[in-house]
């Protein structure tokens, strides 16, 4: 009984190692060399503890952006409230949410076998969001759950995302790629089924957005990085000009928090902390999925013979350049009449986070150019603020305020806004 407790505690109960224990396994099998099995396994531990890191960084960020916003529209100045926040929540339930991760993906190989949706979802760090702010849902709905019941939920429930969602958005995927060899396994699927519908509708597909030859001084805007350092860079700095300038007790409180530096000043080093933050975070990523999406690649291709990879959002790129660009520059615009709008309606600051604009726009983007050229690229981008911004609102307000609302202000995306109602629902009728 004590080595069933120790296990439960020290594996189970440790979500890096637990991680690192599961990628060990899907090395084993594949019969990798021994200095393969150990670099993957302490890789993709690493990167799982550098996710923390990253996340305090951004939060620490936020809680200079959010209030200063307040201030701008004059909003009474309120915290979050009480709630677990992400460092605390992978503590108490990472464990859980990686063994769901795992039990989902083997349904999804397990449906992909036996039924027509031949897709095996491949976009780890999706996966792992996914499976992280659902989870948030539940616990936020319900309260304290068991660990097992927690993962058969979460299991099933993503287990039948991932197989089901590259099947929907795979009639347009062919229209864009030519063919029917990839399909499209990310959280952008909602926006790109919006963008690809309202582009037939509302849009020209004779007025092809690659027919536009854009200057070479925009391809910066292709860097993630760069376009979150400038997008907030930008709402840092007139945000703290507006409160520099008011003069009011709330301002002045604001001001304090820079100290002896000028609080301009600081307010733009808070904007690049927070893209730090953001990189900081996408490396940890990068270093796990690195290792166990290899993992998982190699079970599901030898169960699933003529499996097609569902794959990460940029895969569809190339094949529209410039709708890429359209349908950013659609999401930008959308994101800043939002902005202004929720702040002045319902009282939210929206945190217009551009690593999730970027992707999910330029995805929806695409998909609205493959069926109405380029209005159909811009109003993708579009509907895709208009999603992240109510959908962040609704969620951290309504879904998740108990449990990881600073993770939604800057992880969550698209189709988790969509699901995370119905999310709600199924944890009541379920626990």
């Amino acid at each position: 009984m004590e080595i069933i407790k120790w296990i439960a505690d020290n594996v189970f109960g440790t979500p890096s190692i637990l991680l690192g224990f599961i990628v060990f396994i899907g090395l084993l099998l594949q019969k990798k060399k021994t200095n393969q099995i150990i670099s993957g396994t302490f890789k993709a531990i690493i990167g799982f503890l550098i996710i923390g890191a990253g996340a305090g960084v951004i939060v620490d960020s936020l809680t200079v952006f959010e209030p200063m916003w307040k201030e701008v529209f004059n909003l009474k100045s309120e915290s979050l409230g009480k709630f677990i926040g992400q460092e605390g929540f992978n503590a108490k339930y990472g464990s859980a949410v990686t063994l769901a991760m795992t039990i989902g993906f083997l349904i999804n190989v397990f449906l992909a076998r036996l039924t027509k949706f031949k897709y095996i979802y491949l976009t780890g760090h999706m996966m792992f969001w996914t499976t992280t702010v659902f989870a948030g849902i539940v616990i936020h709905t319900v309260g304290d759950v068991s660990f097992w019941k927690l993962v058969i939920f979460l299991s099933i429930i993503m287990g039948l995302y991932w197989t089901l969602q590259p099947a929907l958005t795979q009639p347009f995927m062919r229209k864009i790629t030519g063919n029917d060899n990839i399909a499209l396994g990310h959280t952008s699927a909602s926006v790109a089924l919006m963008g690809a519908l309202s582009g037939k509708v509302l849009g020209n597909k004779e007025n092809d957005s690659e027919k536009i030859k854009l200057p070479k001084g925009l391809e910066f805007l292709r860097d993630s990085n760069v376009i979150t350092a400038l997008t907030m860079g930008t709402l840092f700095l007139v945000g703290a000009i507006i409160v520099s300038l008011k003069g009011t007790p709330g301002a002045e409180e604001l001001i304090k928090k820079a100290g002896s530096q000028n609080f301009i000043i600081y307010s733009i080093v808070q904007s690049f902390t927070f893209a730090a933050g953001i990189a900081v975070v996408l490396m940890g990523v990068r270093m796990f999925i690195g290792e166990i999406v290899p993992a998982f690649n190699g079970i599901a291709t030898k169960l699933v013979p003529g499996a097609k990879p569902a794959l990460d959002c940029p895969i569809v790129f190339p094949y529209a350049p410039n709708a890429v660009i359209l349908g950013f520059l659609g999401a930008f615009i959308g994101a800043l009449i939002w902005l202004v709008i929720i702040g002045s309606t319902v009282g939210y600051v929206f945190v217009p986070t551009m690593i999730v604009l970027f992707f999910h726009a330029a995805t929806a983007g695409v998909f609205g150019n493959a069926t109405g050229g380029v209005r159909g690229a811009l109003l993708g981008g579009f509907m895709t603020a208009t999603v992240v911004a109510w959908g962040q609102y609704i969620m951290v307000k309504f879904l998740i305020s108990s449990t990881i609302p600073d993770t939604a202000m800057w992880a969550a995306d698209s189709d988790m806004f969509i699901l995370g109602p119905i999310i709600k629902i199924l944890a009541q009728l379920f626990f």
